[in-house]
């Protein structure tokens, strides 16, 4: 069963009425086992005796699929012996049949973006618990920890960014982890990397500015790099002024100049404004001396 939004073309799914279902409780699968056991359906002929804790165990087993839990207590009544037409299902009989919890996770439908999306918010909100909870949800329903790793490092550039850079290095290094070692070794690096962002100072800083510097890009004419900093590897090009009046800022005490790189229609425009969090109290600081430094606001030039 997929998701309806995914699958159908969205001209024909407004002519449609759409019904949700929703998994059944343990006590619906429970009272479904009982049934199934007592009723004239379910094992005619056979007298099923079972322990209502392992009933219990089979219903949270299902995870909200009746087909699920009835499927494993026919095969635990299969794996058990019969004798005067009476059979007892034992808890190792149980286990045997379930080789894995029937998670609902489905990598190309609504549940794998819905659990992506709650790894993600609760990284953004600080909490680690919850997002270890969600990566191994993840996993264990068969996700590609590669994809779980890029997620990871598109966190790290947008939602930490360089309130501490050390998350972008951490977030690729836990993707050549996953494409090194792969499961199940890799878990642990996917593990410490999503608890770590969890736990980083946030800032969007750098998010908006490169997207606002692609806004301007994308509807702004576009402007000639100024000549004082065009390349200048051939005579002609010397002689139409590429390179001229370059200021080389490591051959100067302060190293910094008050050269304009940006275009002259964009020379007061401002992208990166580092913000009050992590490694960005430096930068906010360092930046505002630059910037003033540069406005003729202050003599000594920032260090």
């Amino acid at each position: 069963t997929e998701n309806p939004s995914f699958e159908v073309n969205s001209a024909l799914l407004s002519r449609c009425k759409v019904f949700v279902l929703e998994g059944l409780s343990t006590e619906d699968i429970e009272l479904l086992l009982k049934r199934t056991l007592t009723g004239p359906r379910g094992f005619p002929g056979l007298e099923v005796n079972i322990d209502p804790k392992i009933l219990s165990a089979i219903a949270n087993y299902a995870n909200g699929d009746a087909r699920t839990a009835l499927n494993t207590l026919e095969a635990a009544v299969a794996n058990c012996p019969v004798k005067d037409g009476k059979v007892t299902v034992t808890e190792k009989a149980v286990e045997d049949c379930i080789s894995r919890r029937s998670l609902l996770y489905d990598r190309n439908g609504e549940e794998h973006y819905n659990i992506i999306s709650a790894l993600h918010k609760s990284m953004r909100n600080s909490d680690p618990d919850a997002a270890i909870y969600w990566l191994a949800r993840m996993l264990d329903g068969g996700e590609d920890p590669i994809y779980i790793a890029r997620r990871l490092i598109e966190f790290a550039g947008d939602d930490v960014g360089l309130a501490d850079p050390n998350a972008q290095v951490m977030a690729t290094s836990c993707f050549y982890a996953c494409k090194n070692m792969g499961m199940p070794e890799c878990r642990y690096a996917l593990a410490e990397t999503v608890a770590y962002l969890a736990l980083a100072p946030r800032s969007n800083s750098i998010a908006m500015a490169i997207d606002q510097a692609l806004s301007d890009v994308r509807n702004s004419p576009a402007e000639p790099v100024p000549l004082h900093i065009r390349n200048a590897p051939t005579k002609l090009m010397k002689n139409l002024g590429y390179g001229k009046g370059y200021e080389y800022a490591e051959g100067t005490e302060e190293k910094i100049t008050r050269m304009q790189c940006l275009p002259d229609s964009l020379k007061d425009r401002r992208y990166y404004e580092p913000g009050d969090r992590g490694n960005e109290v430096y930068y906010r600081k360092k930046l505002d001396a630059i910037r003033d430094w540069r406005a003729g606001k202050r003599e000594d030039p920032p260090k």
